[in-house]
């Protein structure tokens, strides 16, 4: 089965017209994307988008064989624009199944917003599911692995999520992302942002050959995200895993009693992570990464650093002599072990910190060193690194 992806942009295209923002004032070449829209085997069209048939013809195709047009949202505008020689464009109820005269078979998929998803199986079985901007699957239940995926990565990752849970994303399914708007700037970003969701964008106008060979995004199974306060690196952590079913949040910092901004604090944090994830509240890392399970996003390593010197009397020079240096290196070295040993997929949060300032105590000094160390010696188990600095994620190793 032959896909074109005659778009791939979000319905306003990208850049947006009298957009002023920096993603669509860098979105020129390869990155100016159309409304999205697919041909599949010259037979079938998803999406009546404008300039429909001059996209095909740029692509070295023709929409003269198409024998069936389907929409997946809603389009309460003005008519659409549709080429002479078409067959009129419609939306299938959920559900349907459709059998065209091209030997493709066709199931209405019912999504969780307005709209309609596509599963499209070729004559000789491939398999291909399309959903439209803002959709995910309303529950899906088990399914076989798709050959392909073509869906809203950046806008709706948890669609991924599903799909993964209930089987229908694989280790071979090609998920390609479609209707790319400007919340995230085109290039290199967008490259990494996907690749660490298993997924990849491909220019309008390409033609990919469904259930043929192609690298799959390798997904790092263990990353470690550092940045400075308020830098986005929570955030850049929680997208990371944001395509992925029953991810464990570890949340290092506990709870404080009669502290109403740290329970607030938290709070965000919990507001914004998907309703499946669970939450675990602990220090004790080396037993969740000894044991098989889904993947740990750990948050943060400065916290659980803190827990671990409260425990051998870090903060007392005395204590720190006489045994609490030593202490918190087997502490350490557990856990380096773990991360090492780990067969779960994990994201782990730090600071980053002692940029040239100089605590004023021993302590303080003691704190910032071993962190430090602790930073060190975990990066040297992940197989990606990143540095995030002002919203910004910058790649160290992977």
């Amino acid at each position: 089965m032959e896909l074109t992806l005659l778009g791939t942009g979000a319905p306003a295209g990208l850049p947006r017209p009298d957009c002023p923002c920096a993603a669509c004032a860098v979105a020129r070449g390869a990155d100016a994307r159309a409304a999205t829209a697919l041909l599949v085997d010259g037979a079938l069209l998803l999406d009546l988008t404008p300039g429909a048939a001059l996209a095909a013809a740029r692509a070295g195709h023709s929409l003269a064989g198409v024998r069936q047009v389907l929409l997946t949202h809603p389009h309460d505008g003005p008519a659409l624009e549709l080429p002479a020689g078409l067959p009129a464009a419609g939306r299938v109820p959920d559900g349907r199944r459709l059998s065209l005269i091209s030997g493709h078979r066709v199931v209405a998929v019912p999504l969780d917003s307005p709209g309609t998803g596509y599963e499209v199986a070729s004559p000789d079985g491939e398999r291909l599911l399309y959903l439209p901007p803002g959709g995910a699957p309303a529950g899906p239940a088990e399914v076989r692995p798709y050959d392909m995926v073509v869906a809203d990565v950046c806008g709706r990752p948890d669609a991924l999520a599903r799909l993964r849970a209930a089987g229908g994303i694989g280790p071979a399914t090609d998920v390609i992302a479609v209707h790319i708007d400007h919340e995230v700037p085109p290039g290199r970003e967008l490259e990494r942002r996907l690749a660490a969701l298993g997924a990849r964008a491909v220019p309008d106008g390409t033609t990919l050959v469904v259930g043929e060979y192609h690298a799959v995004p390798d997904v790092p199974r263990r990353a470690l995200v550092l940045g400075g306060a308020r830098s986005g690196k929570s955030v850049e952590a929680e997208r990371r895993l944001a395509g992925f079913p029953r991810v464990v949040y570890v949340a290092t910092g506990g709870g404080r009693e009669g502290d109403a901004e740290w329970a607030a604090r938290v709070g965000l944090h919990r507001e914004r992570r998907p309703a499946s994830w669970r939450t675990e509240e602990t220090c004790e890392l080396a037993p969740l990464l000894d044991e098989p399970g889904p993947p740990l996003l750990i948050d943060c390593l400065a916290l659980w650093l803190t827990d671990a010197m409260d425990r051998v009397g870090a903060w007392d020079d005395e204590k720190w002599a006489a045994g609490g240096e030593r202490a918190l290196k087997e502490r350490t070295a557990e856990l380096v072990a773990a991360v090492r040993g780990t067969s779960r997929t994990v994201v782990a949060v730090s600071n980053e910190v002692g940029s040239g300032v100089v605590p004023a105590t021993a302590s303080g000094r003691r704190f910032r060193d071993e962190l430090g160390r602790l930073n060190a010696a975990f990066a040297a188990e992940c197989e990606q690194v990143l540095l995030v600095v002002a919203g910004q994620a910058l790649l160290l190793r992977g």
